[in-house]
């Protein structure tokens, strides 16, 4: 899924008063980790995710293969949190 630079803008604003959801700890992305990402997506549509690790190599890595796995759009990756968004089939979040 791609956005455009206004979708992510907003999508951003949206975002900032909003509080992790879900928090990557320092096992890494497991594959319960990634399944409560996918309710926390089904749920909500826009979400931060947390991440404990300090390697923003690995942060970056873990942001395109959520996204890849969830079909999900990656809206921001700042510090050590990741905003991720997917629409939902009754989306409450309308992109501009």
């Amino acid at each position: 899924m791609q956005l455009t630079a206004a979708q992510r803008q907003y999508l951003k604003g949206l975002a900032h008063a909003r509080h992790p959801v879900v928090i990557i700890g320092d096992k890494g992305l497991s594959p319960a980790v990634a399944k409560e990402i996918e309710r926390a997506l089904a749920a909500h549509e826009l979400i931060k995710v947390k991440v404990a690790s300090s390697d923003k190599v690995q942060r970056e890595a873990w942001l395109q293969s959520l996204c890849e796995a969830l079909g999900a759009a990656p809206v921001q990756h700042i510090g050590k949190m990741l905003v991720l968004y997917r629409p939902a089939e009754n989306p409450a979040i309308h992109l501009p």
